[in-house]
């Protein structure tokens, strides 16, 4: 019985793993990054709607931020489409940016009018 065969394949299965392993751990990186930009975006919208809704963002701060929101939106499709998805860069800049967004919300909706 030919044992060779058989060990050089498991040799081979047990070095192809971890390439695997990163493979589709870097696919989900990217599907977390994505998703964690869109669900910033579907959180603040509702945060100014319930805002405008209860009265604590007035009609002029309630267009600022869906200008503001429109803004990084239109960013971020312009990222999307120069390359493959968002590097580290652009993620960061779209981050700073929803950041700045979520503390106008913040004050906004806490400037006891």
């Amino acid at each position: 019985m030919c044992v060779r065969p058989i060990i050089a394949a498991v040799f081979g299965l047990v070095l192809a793993a971890p390439m695997i392993a990163s493979a589709q751990d870097a696919s989900d990186a990217s599907a977390r990054h994505r998703a964690g930009i869109n669900v910033r975006e579907r959180h603040q919208a509702a945060r100014i709607r319930e805002g405008r809704q209860d009265d604590q963002i007035t009609r002029g701060e309630f267009n600022r931020l869906r200008a503001d929101e429109a803004a990084i939106r239109a960013e971020e499709r312009v990222y999307r489409r120069s390359g493959d998805g968002l590097n580290r860069s652009e993620r960061r800049d779209l981050q700073r940016d929803l950041n700045r967004t979520s503390r106008e919300i913040y004050r906004f909706r806490h400037n006891d009018r």
